[in-house]
């Protein structure tokens, strides 16, 4: 009778736990990567530049890919973060250095999500943007810090759902297919400084930093979940196929893929709606996503609008914890303290610390005479220099026998990680070059 229990106990769960880890912390990094001032940044592309940056969605995919691959195999094989990692081989002025670049760019993109995620839910819904700014950071800390991992996962997963929000609303506008789909393969030509800076923008925040910490460390989280499992690299290849080595592999890379795409198939949508829509209504200027979103009412209607307003709430939820926790991740692992959103709060003083505070000077700044503006389009285009280094160390990381043992990365994730990383490094330099030519 016990055993017929405990078989009936675990039937239900089995489908379900399947699902949860086959898209797991590759599906909510994919979707946290479109937080509001990501879709301010796709607005922009698309409101200032029509269909012509459609491209680099496109470019980016398999780069993204493959530097998500590398964060969440980092993280599986060795049972660390990257941070973590880097410290074993790299002087400490370099990981302070990787870490206070990531956390200044984290802070900042926090501060133009809050301001941005408390607009948006005005123009529903009428009140004060600050309230509803200062309810959304208080929402987000006390949920990181009271609500164990097992339970708050689940809840991110959710909250990936909103995304469709933005696929949803290119539906009830006029799109122009075949002129999107021509200029999306074959580009105008309009290299200047706006553009390059536009490009550097999307770029930042489709490949952010943020997003290599949080999977590297959610694929730590799943480790330690349930039944404890080894890091791979501790694993008997005799025994590989037996304990799942090549399996968790593949269910990382497939995980990944499907988040990635997932995320880029979304800021695909959010330019091809606004180009549509705002550019060829000619509405160029695009300050945030709020504003986007105000702008599309009188130019699509109320249903468009208020789809759009609405997803960057949803996304800004899924966002802002994501970007306080890779943080508090990255300076817990460069300091030693306890770094697990399992933890109660008394046993990881430091880990929720920085989450808080990260949560709250975003917040303090969006009360600064800072231009939002300006706050939010240099925080993409910060990611996107933050990136490089970051991107580097990585890939040393992910290709070094000593660190990785059998599960060093293979050539093809090798080449596309490089290459991903060098094409950030060129498109800073060309940014860079404009600037002072």
């Amino acid at each position: 009778m016990n055993s017929s229990e405990n078989g009936l106990s675990k039937t239900p769960d089995k489908r379900p736990n399947i699902l949860l880890r086959l898209l797991g912390p590759g599906l909510v990094t994919g979707a946290a990567d479109d937080d509001p001032s990501g879709i301010a940044t796709y607005s922009q592309a698309g409101a200032q530049f029509g269909y012509g940056l459609l491209w680099t969605v496109f470019l980016t995919t398999p780069f993204m890919i493959a530097i998500q691959l590398v964060s969440a195999q980092i993280g599986r094989v060795t049972g660390k973060g990257i941070i973590a990692n880097v410290k074993d081989f790299a002087p400490r002025w370099l990981v302070i250095s990787l870490v206070s670049m990531l956390v200044i760019a984290n802070t900042f993109n926090i501060a133009a999500d809050l301001a941005a995620m408390g607009e948006a839910l005005s123009l529903v819904t009428g009140g004060l943007d600050h309230e509803h700014a200062l309810i959304f950071a208080a929402t987000s800390v006390l949920l990181q810090v009271f609500v164990r991992y097992r339970r708050y996962a689940p809840a991110l997963k959710f909250l990936t759902l909103v995304l469709f929000f933005y696929v949803a609303t290119a539906f009830t506008v006029h799109i122009p297919w075949g002129k999107a789909f021509v200029r999306a393969v074959w580009p105008a030509a309009e290299v200047n400084r706006d553009y390059l800076l536009m490009v550097v923008a999307v770029l930042g925040t489709t490949i952010s930093p943020y997003l290599f910490f949080w999977q590297a460390s959610q694929e730590v989280e799943e480790m330690k979940q349930n039944r404890p499992r080894r890091p791979l690299k501790e694993r008997r290849p005799l025994k590989e196929l037996l304990h799942g080595g090549e399996s968790e592999i593949q269910r990382i890379a497939l995980d990944t893929s499907v988040g990635m795409a997932f995320s880029n198939i979304i800021a695909f949508f959010i330019i091809l709606t606004t180009a549509a829509v705002l550019n060829a209504g000619g509405v160029t200027k695009i300050h945030s996503a709020a504003e986007a979103a105000e702008a599309l009412r009188p130019l699509a209607g109320d249903l468009t609008f208020v789809l759009f307003a609405l997803g960057i709430v949803g996304t800004g939820l899924l966002a802002v914890p994501v970007l306080a926790g890779s943080a508090a991740y990255c300076v817990s692992e460069a300091f030693g303290w306890h770094a697990t959103l399992e933890a109660k709060a008394p046993d990881a003083v430091g880990f929720y610390s920085i989450i808080a505070a990260a949560t709250v000077v975003g917040l303090a700044l969006g009360y600064t005479p800072i231009d939002p503006i300006q706050m939010l389009i240099w925080s993409a285009v910060l990611n996107g220099i933050v990136a490089v280094p970051i991107m580097t160390v990585m890939m040393v990381v992910v290709t070094r026998l000593s660190v990785m043992g059998r599960f060093s990365a293979r050539p093809t994730l090798t080449f596309f990680g490089w290459a991903g990383t060098a094409l950030m490094a060129v498109t800073v330099v060309a940014l860079l070059w404009s600037s002072i030519s």
